[in-house]
C-alpha cells in the first residue's frame, strides 16, 4: 500500500487519514484478539483514526452494549494516546435501545454527560478527539426511511441545549471537537447557525451513509458542508456487503444481512439488486473487483474527509484496506454516473 493522504476535518485542526477504521463489529462478529490485530494492522498502515460508539457492537443489544469501546480501550491503553485520533458517539432516543440510560429518554445535558463518562471509562482515556451525536433526536427520515413525515413530530431536546451541553465538555477538556451523524441539511445549518450566534462549539463533521447505492449526500448536504466547513465521514462504503457482489451470486452468503435479516432494511428496496449487478459488471469489465470499484469511488469524492471501513476479521481488512486506494479513471467515473442516473439512490 502507498501512504494514505491526510485531509483536514472540517474547520478543525485535525488532519485525518483518508480512511478511518470503524469498530462496530468488535464484540459481536469480531472477538477481542482479532479486533486488536485489526487495530495494529491499521495503525501500521498509517490509519490512526478510530471510530466507535457507546451503543456498539451491532446489531445493538444489551449484552454487547459498550463492548466495542471496551475492546478499543484495552488496545488504546498500550498506545501513545496523542498519536491516535479517537471518535465515539452518544446514542439518542427513539431507537428502542432501552438498555442505554433507560431509553435513552433525551439528548439533554444529563444524558450526554452520563454517556461520555461511560465512554471515557471504557476507552481508558481522559479525552475524546471527536464526540458525535449518533443520530438526531428530532423526527427526520433515517436508517432506510426516505420521506419526511411531519405528522410524526415529537417533543425533543433543542439543538441549542445539545450544544450547550457539549460546550461544557469541550471547556473541561473531555472533548476536543464535536460532530453529528445521520444528519440532514436543516440540522447541519441549525447547529452551525446557533454555534456562531451563541459562541458555542461548531460541528466539524457529519457521519452519514455514502456509497454507490446511496448518494443522497450530494443533493443538499454537499453544498451545505462545503460552505460551512463540515467534513463528511462516509460510512457503509460497501453497503453492508452488497457492493462486494457476494449476495448476487449467493443471497445466503455469510454476512451480517444473512445472520440478522432485519438489520439491513435499507437494502430491501426493488432497485438494489439490479444496481448492484450493474456496478459489479462495470468493475469486472475494467479488471477490478466490485469491492475495489465501490471503495475507490468513495475515496475519490472531493467532499469525503475520510471513508470509514469496518471488517469482521483481519483477513477481510487486509483485503479492503488496499482496495480503498484503487484509482478510477474519468471514463469509469462517467460510467458510474450513467448507472446512477439509471438507478438513482436505490438504498437511501
Amino acid at each position: 500500500m502507498t501512504p494514505f493522504h491526510k485531509r483536514p476535518l472540517g474547520y478543525s485542526k485535525l488532519l485525518v487519514p483518508e480512511v478511518c477504521l470503524g469498530t462496530m463489529t468488535f464484540g459481536e462478529q469480531t472477538d477481542e484478539a482479532d479486533a486488536h490485530r485489526q487495530l495494529d494492522f491499521a495503525l501500521a498502515a498509517g490509519i490512526n483514526f478510530i471510530d466507535t460508539a457507546e451503543m456498539y457492537a451491532v446489531p445493538p443489544r444489551a449484552e454487547t452494549c459498550g463492548a466495542s469501546e471496551t475492546i478499543v480501550g484495552r488496545w488504546l491503553a498500550r498506545q501513545q494516546r496523542e498519536q491516535i485520533i479517537l471518535a465515539t458517539k452518544v446514542a439518542g432516543p427513539a431507537r428502542s435501545l432501552t438498555w442505554i440510560r433507560n431509553g435513552p429518554p433525551a439528548m439533554d445535558r444529563t444524558n450526554i454527560r452520563t454517556a461520555i463518562e461511560g465512554s471515557l471509562r471504557r476507552l481508558q482515556t481522559d479525552y475524546i478527539d471527536l464526540y458525535q451525536l449518533h443520530w438526531p433526536e428530532r423526527n427526520q427520515p433515517m436508517f432506510g426511511q426516505w420521506q419526511y413525515e411531519p405528522d410524526k413530530e415529537r417533543e425533543c431536546t433543542g439543538i441549542r441545549e445539545q450544544l450547550e451541553a457539549l460546550v461544557e465538555l469541550v471547556r473541561e477538556g473531555k472533548v476536543r471537537y464535536v460532530g453529528v451523524s445521520n444528519e440532514h441539511p436543516w440540522g447541519i445549518m441549525q447547529f452551525v447557525r446557533l454555534a456562531d450566534e451563541l459562541g458555542l462549539p461548531r460541528i466539524v463533521s457529519t457521519q452519514n451513509a455514502y456509497h454507490l447505492l446511496n448518494r443522497t449526500f450530494e443533493t443538499g448536504l454537499a453544498e451545505v458542508c462545503h460552505r460551512e466547513q463540515v467534513g463528511l465521514l462516509a460510512y457503509s462504503p460497501l453497503a453492508f456487503g452488497h457492493l462486494t457482489g457476494k449476495y448476487l451470486a449467493d443471497p445466503g452468503a455469510p454476512g451480517r444481512l444473512t445472520q440478522w435479516p432485519n438489520f439491513g432494511q435499507r437494502y430491501t428496496k426493488p432497485n438494489v439488486a439490479p444496481a448492484t449487478q450493474a456496478y459489479a459488471d462495470l468493475a469486472r469489465q475494467n479488471g477490478l473487483t466490485p469491492t475495489q470499484l465501490a471503495l475507490g469511488f468513495v475515496r475519490s469524492r472531493w467532499f469525503v474527509a475520510s471513508t470509514i471501513i469496518g471488517a469482521s476479521s483481519l483477513a477481510q481488512l487486509q483485503e479492503t484496506l488496499p482496495a480503498t486506494q484503487t484509482p478510477l479513471s474519468a471514463e469509469i467515473l462517467g460510467e458510474i454516473d450513467a448507472i446512477h442516473l439509471r438507478y438513482t439512490n436505490p438504498a437511501p
